[in-house]
């Protein structure tokens, strides 16, 4: 059975192994170009949770073992998706006959990066050669100069000798530099937030800019992110408070009511779900995608959702998408199909939703009764039959 296969029957199994035993499992056992394993392997990344990506990069930087270079460049690879890039894996080995870069980053805003990933900056990096890759994938027309760069992925943070040697030479302004573990929190930070305007800013970072290491400019979006969300959150809630709508401050949504109500999706849908952004996930071919809103309880039995514009093209790009709704204090779970839910429900902003059974018990066992408060000029919409148990 391939690695995906076992992760999706029994995912408690894999989820303590260290990325070596990972990798034994697959196929031969050994990350060749071509070979079964690497696709194996590829495919298993781009179906686990960020948190185990984070885990098998500190598990190929702290240990040597055969392969841990290029099991970190599958997953620096696959960090590259997550940030929302359309990636191209490179190859594990040079070869005369083919461009021997680590990986081709495309983003949707027009940037192109070459990516070369280092376990360790104790040698000095070629970036000649480095370079010779840019200007070959130029030459055949793969990239274009103007929006191409290159990104050099390194495991350690105390990188001075390399970031002086990039300054140093005469691809200076084409070179950016970058350690795995602020990657790795990028890529969290995009999981944080929902505004694509945010997203874009994420994928900005990584090319060329005034400064040679951009850690200290992904501390600074983590930073301002972070307190962004709060002030949002306390936003709504005073507003809410002010209006009337409530008359105290409800309870407060746990950390990890999102993840429960993904792995709840999962076992319904049948099918992996990987975290995109705040309240977006997709599988990993980004064929289905789940918008998942969830609310803590307020008043008369009332939850508060929020449905974005970005959020229904997301949806109606995809081949398959769903809403899901899920109230904290009962833990209701909801799930609509975007293709057959009420017209209302692709309505934008904030709206409310609220059911009249409060006590039913969990996932349909119980069926409960939908039905919308609209805003001023909107018609009352039964969302009952939408739900799929």
């Amino acid at each position: 059975m391939s690695l995906v296969g076992l992760w999706s029957r029994s995912r408690s199994q894999l989820e303590s192994k260290h990325v070596q035993q990972i990798i034994g499992i697959a196929g031969t056992g050994k990350l060749l170009d071509g070979e079964d394993a690497s696709k194996e392997f590829r495919e298993f990344l781009s179906s686990v949770p960020s948190s185990l990506l984070s885990r098998y990069a500190t598990e190929c930087l702290a240990g040597k073992f055969d392969a841990n270079g290029l099991a970190l460049q599958d997953i620096v690879n696959q960090i590259g998706r997550r940030l929302g890039f359309h990636v191209e894996d490179g190859r594990y080995r040079g070869s005369s006959a083919q461009i021997g870069h680590d990986g081709l980053w495309r983003s949707s805003f027009g940037n192109e990066i070459i990516v070369e990933v280092k376990t360790t900056d104790a040698y000095r990096v070629s970036l000649d050669s480095v370079a010779a890759y840019r200007k070959r994938l130029v030459q055949e027309k793969q990239v274009q100069e103007s929006k191409s760069s290159i990104l050099i992925v390194v495991g350690r943070q105390d990188t001075g000798d390399l970031e002086a040697q990039i300054r140093g030479s005469r691809h200076a302004w084409d070179v950016r530099l970058v350690s795995v573990d602020a990657l790795v929190r990028l890529m969290l930070l995009k999981e944080t937030v929902e505004d694509p305007r945010m997203l874009k800013k994420v994928a900005d970072v990584l090319v060329p800019q005034e400064f040679t290491k951009i850690d200290g400019i992904i501390d600074l979006v983590f930073s301002a992110a972070e307190e962004v969300r709060h002030d949002a959150e306390e936003t709504e809630l005073g507003e809410e408070l002010a209006s009337g709508k409530i008359k105290r401050a409800p309870q407060f949504i746990p950390s990890d009511f999102h993840a429960a109500c993904i792995t709840r999706i999962e076992k319904s849908l049948n099918r992996p779900l990987v975290k995109q952004t705040r309240a977006t996930y997709s599988s990993p071919d980004k064929s289905l995608v789940v918008v998942c809103a969830v609310s803590r309880a307020h008043t008369r039995g009332m939850y508060w959702y929020a449905f974005h514009p970005h959020q229904k093209e997301k949806l109606e790009d995809a081949k398959d998408g769903y809403v899901h709704m899920g109230a904290v204090q009962t833990k209701l779970f909801s799930l609509f199909h975007s293709r057959t839910s009420p017209s209302g429900l692709k309505e934008c902003g904030s709206r409310s939703w609220r059911t009249d059974s409060i006590g039913m018990s969990v996932f349909g066992k119980k069926t409960a009764n939908f039905f919308s408060e609209e805003k001023k000029g909107f018609s009352e919409i039964h969302l009952t039959k939408y739900l799929i148990k």
